[in-house]
């Protein structure tokens, strides 16, 4: 009678393992390509020379004369981090500006402060 016993808890111990439930997590990863159609945007570097939130920045590069690129509207102006800025651009700044052509102008897509 023991031994019935014996083996009926054993049963029931190795049931209690066979039927617990389990949690099992998939991770998918994927990669989509995206085709972008628009204006080609160029990129000049340099430092800021003389800038008016809303208008104008002109940036000294390595050229001979200061680069001048026209903005429109606030919001353009962002620092390392993505982060837009709201104040003034110091003269002296390292900027990287994105910008595009329309007829003999450039106009700005967005600044980077580099520092």
């Amino acid at each position: 009678m023991v031994s019935k016993l014996l083996v009926a808890l054993a049963c029931m111990l190795m049931a209690a393992t066979a039927f617990a439930q389990t949690t099992t997590t998939t991770t998918t990863t994927t990669t989509e390509r995206v085709t972008v159609t628009g204006t080609l945007i160029g990129v000049e570097e340099g430092t800021a020379a003389n800038y008016q939130p809303g208008r104008t920045l002109v940036v000294r590069t390595d050229k001979a004369n200061p680069e001048r690129f026209d903005l429109y509207g606030n919001g353009l102006v962002y620092d390392k981090l993505g982060r837009v800025v709201t104040g003034k651009i110091k003269p002296g700044t390292r900027v990287r500006v994105f910008y595009t052509n329309m007829g003999t102008r450039r106009v700005v897509d967005h600044v980077e402060l580099q520092e």
